[in-house]
């Protein structure tokens, strides 16, 4: 029989749980309606800004801080001042939470979100958004290097499908998803099926 596969953080002892909202910062990543229709509709578009929404509405309960980030770029998708670059209704900053625009996946990008963070004070982020393959990914990367601890709730981020590489079969959005998740989990993040998961 095939031994299940252990990941890097079992490997090393460790046995990381998820984040608290009373001890997190909530990132918001790309919540843009460029995901929701257009060339780059994401298939679980829907389900995870309700998610999104319901995660909002619990954090600001809490008095846990939210930092929405948003992608810019000079043509195509996500162009300044069209209705794709804004931010979805579901996952609409309140008054006081600091967007901060980036060009690249990795939030850290804009050195104005690492330094707000700074001043929060707190090292666990929550992290919620699009897509789980990219811009999800290359921030939770980059905090872990940065010393921050990354939760990331599942049904509150989504990926597109993706042709497949080497004459290999298409990549279905569920998968690309699970496996961005699946390479997170193994050293970068704590990966919690929903909002239930994090501690109060």
């Amino acid at each position: 029989m095939t031994e299940t596969p252990k990941t890097l953080l079992e490997l090393a002892g460790a046995a990381p749980a998820p984040a608290s909202l009373s001890d997190a910062t909530l990132v918001v990543i790309d919540a843009q309606n460029e995901y929701v229709s257009g060339p780059i509709a994401l298939p679980g578009v829907q389900p995870a800004l309700e998610a999104i929404a319901a995660l909002l509405a619990e954090a600001r309960a809490a008095g846990t801080p939210v930092v929405h980030l948003v992608h810019r770029a000079p043509a195509g998708v996500f162009v300044e001042g069209t209705e794709g670059a804004e931010i979805a209704p579901q996952a609409a900053p309140a008054e006081g939470e600091p967007v901060f625009k980036k060009e690249l996946p990795n939030g850290f990008t804009n050195p104005e979100f690492g330094r707000t963070l700074e001043r929060l004070g707190r090292k666990n982020l929550i992290l919620t958004g699009f897509m789980t393959h990219m811009c999800v990914d290359s921030t939770a990367r980059a905090a872990v290097d940065l010393g921050y601890g990354v939760t990331i709730v599942e049904n509150a981020v989504a990926s597109r499908p993706l042709p497949g590489v080497l004459g290999r079969p298409a990549r279905s959005a569920q998968e690309v998803h699970d496996g961005a998740l699946a390479g997170l989990a193994d050293l970068f993040a704590v990966v919690t099926p929903d909002a239930s998961g994090l501690g109060r």
